[in-house]
């Protein structure tokens, strides 16, 4: 076969989009922040954990297992979203250093193939990471409120009976283990993944990754206050013009609400989680990832490299 037979070839058999491909630089990506070492966050969030575990010995149960799901909820929402901007902002930077990216592009695969698989290896990342740190809070706070529930009943007067002892165990274990503290966990991970898609289109157009790494926490921290800056701007009750509600339209896509992912200071008091919630969560993390990876692309495409 001639050159030019071989190169139409070619041509006919390249897919425009190849999920293949895409789960190819995902996994790629995944091994490279592995490989990053940004599992050592584990060790801190290990650390904490055990020391939270003894720290709040006293306290009344309900004070203490509170207590703690607060702390280890509130290291697991920090550390997710370190995971998700620390981790995208290093991977263009890092791939153009080793000349790893030019060597993807200069194979069939398009850049929007190369921004997707990064994506989704960041997503990956923040999963796998959320998950051990998840399981391994659970499994402390699962034996401490075993330990609370020993305890209470070796400090009863006589021998309890059989509703005392329930109503015990159902007062300490309503705020162990819990299935919506699962919830909670997903939550985490769908801010973390709109974080990362934030960093994602930082990273397209900044010159460094500490400039990408600024910028994106900037976005994330200033989201968490667009619920306050929305209500002062924008009170109830009063008839706003339809230039206002387009603005604020676009600082809502531009800023993201992070606060609307707070699924657990809820669960915290004892409330239930909405019906309908986690799916309305996931279509608007949906919605976020689908306008900042066009943008990314736009942005991505043009770059000379």
């Amino acid at each position: 076969m001639t050159a030019g037979g071989t190169q139409a070839a070619a041509e006919r058999g390249h897919k425009l989009f190849s999920p293949g491909r895409v789960w190819a630089i995902a996994r790629n990506t995944f091994t490279q922040l592995v490989r990053m070492k940004v599992f050592y966050f584990m060790l801190i969030f290990s650390a904490l954990i055990i020391a939270v575990n003894f720290f709040f010995l006293g306290w009344t149960l309900e004070q203490e297992l509170k207590s703690m799901k607060d702390a280890a909820f509130g290291a697991m929402r920090i550390f997710s979203a370190v995971f998700a901007i620390v981790g995208t902002a290093l991977l263009i930077p890092k791939d153009i250093e080793d000349r790893t990216l030019y060597t993807i592009l200069t194979k069939p695969v398009p850049r929007f193939e190369y921004l997707l698989g990064k994506l989704l290896g960041v997503l990956l990342l923040i999963a796998v990471s959320l998950a051990m740190m998840a399981a391994l809070f659970f499994v402390v706070l699962y034996a401490r409120q075993h330990q609370i529930f020993a305890d209470e009943l070796a400090v009863l007067p006589g021998e309890p009976s059989g509703p005392e002892r329930e109503a015990l165990r159902e007062a300490i274990f309503s705020q162990g283990v819990q299935p919506r503290l699962f919830l909670a966990v997903v939550a985490l991970f769908l801010q973390a993944a709109v974080a990362a898609a934030v960093a994602l289109v930082v990273s397209t157009f900044a010159s460094s990754t500490l400039f990408t790494i600024i910028v994106s926490l900037m976005v994330f921290l200033i989201g968490h206050a667009q619920s306050l800056a929305r209500e002062v701007w924008f009170p109830e009750g009063v008839v706003h013009s339809p230039v206002a509600r387009v603005l604020a339209g676009l600082v809502a896509i531009a800023f993201p609400d992070f606060n609307l992912f707070n699924v657990f200071d809820g669960i915290a008091v004892g409330q239930e989680v909405p019906d309908g919630l986690m799916l309305r969560l996931g279509v608007l993390t949906a919605f976020y990832l689908t306008i900042y990876m066009i943008v990314s692309w736009f942005v991505f495409a043009k770059k000379e490299l």
